[in-house]
């Protein structure tokens, strides 16, 4: 797949791309945070990340996650743009559910499976998928679609799925013609809070005694919190984490995606970007969450316990998550996919993205419809969760308190 001021690659293993030279594009150097598109520092999509999912078999193999990155070089063979990319034989794994597109495709004699994914794997976190080089000649994005393009057509994939792009990368799918969806998660605003009492004094008094109590009650009976990060990481951490990821996703949700050896290959290559929150009682670690640090947020992603405890989850995930992000100096923390219980605990519904594209034009114009309404639902579902937010009034919303569930699931 050449042009005249392009060459794009379709590579199997992210091992075979230069370390440096795919982070120059994942995370260009010296760009303010308003310069970032959400992001200065995205640990999801560095070579440490995508590599250690595929060394510890997490994707790969019998995974039906099938790497297949896209990378393009420029005239002088530098590579000036990339996106990770896989070939699915499922829809798991993705957070962004289009199993009943593929149920509708292939009861009517088509064939969804395999698809081209340009994804994060197993997480559900806003980052770029169109990677780009600083300084990249004009085109080199253009040149990077049409390579995604042109490797669906090769492979005879049904679709293309880029998952959780930044809102600048959406309307750029968008404006090349993919069909755009929404969605929804909680995100909790750092901003005008130097500690978490600045945060509990902006609450309404109701939702602030709850939040206290629950602290409480979490910690009755001599539980005690760690927070855990780079060199105090160690392999008993690991161990004991991977015991509660275990034990709570096959509980969930009957598959955990990750293998332990992922935990080991993170802790050798990315520890300062993890923070591992581990609950321990009567000298045994009981449950835990980690969580992977941006330059500008802090990222919840995956918690398990071997005991169960009242709001001992609110706490290891959502309150210590607050604490840390506020004494780091964060904007933001991202906790992952689901739960409407995190917005009585202060995070607040944040729109979410995807982009699509269907070789089969009758099945891209039935979804066009489809997403033109979900879209207009998501948008109403917002401004509800708007209207229950647990703040004082006149701090940015109604005040409303009405009870909303607390669903669990195994990510944060």
């Amino acid at each position: 797949m050449t042009s005249t001021t392009f060459t794009a690659r379709v590579i199997p293993s992210i091992s075979a791309v230069d370390a440096k030279a795919w982070d120059a594009c994942a995370n260009p150097p010296g760009r303010s945070a308003d310069e970032a598109e959400g992001e200065r520092f995205n640990p999801f999509i560095t070579h440490a990340f995508l590599n250690a999912l595929e060394e510890s078999g997490s994707v790969g193999g019998r995974a039906g996650w099938t790497p297949a990155h896209v990378t393009v070089e420029d005239g002088r063979g530098r590579l000036v743009a990339a996106a990770p990319a896989y070939l699915k034989s499922h829809s798991q794994g993705e957070y962004v559910f289009d199993h009943a597109w593929a149920d509708a495709y292939e009861r009517a004699g088509g064939r969804y499976y395999p698809k081209l994914q340009v994804a994060a794997p197993f997480t559900p976190v806003t980052g770029r998928r169109l990677l780009i080089a600083a300084g990249a000649a004009q085109g080199a994005r253009e040149a990077l679609i049409g390579a995604l393009r042109e490797l669906r057509k090769q492979t005879k994939a049904s679709s293309i799925h880029v998952t959780f792009p930044t809102a600048e990368d959406a309307e750029r799918l968008s404006n090349a013609g993919f069909l755009l969806r929404t969605g929804e998660q909680f995100h909790f605003s750092c901003e005008g809070f130097a500690n978490f009492d600045d945060f509990l004094a902006a609450l309404a008094s109701r939702k602030r005694k709850a939040i206290k109590r629950e602290r409480r009650d979490a910690l009755d009976g001599g539980v005690e919190i760690e927070w855990l990060t780079g060199e105090s990481i160690r392999r008993e951490h690991w161990d004991a984490f991977f015991k509660f990821y275990i034990h709570t996703g096959s509980r969930k949700w009957g598959r955990p995606y990750l293998t332990r050896a992922f935990f080991d290959l993170i802790g050798a290559t990315l520890a300062d970007r993890v923070l591992l929150v581990m609950a321990r009682r009567a000298g045994r670690y009981i449950a835990g969450a980690i969580n992977f640090i941006g330059d500008d947020a802090l990222y919840g992603r995956n918690w398990g316990a071997i005991e169960h405890r009242p709001f001992l989850h609110f706490e290891v995930c959502y309150y210590q998550a607050i604490d840390f992000a506020l004494a780091r100096g964060l904007r933001r923390i991202e906790a992952g996919a689901q739960g409407e219980h995190k917005l009585a605990r202060g995070y607040r519904p944040a729109l979410t993205y995807s982009a699509h594209e269907f070789a089969d034009a009758r099945l891209a114009r039935a979804i066009a419809d489809y997403l033109g309404h979900e879209r207009a639902a998501v948008d109403r579902t917002i401004a509800h969760y708007e209207g229950h937010a647990p703040f004082r009034r006149g701090e940015g919303d109604a005040g409303g308190e009405e009870r909303l569930g607390e669903s669990f699931d195994a990510d944060v």
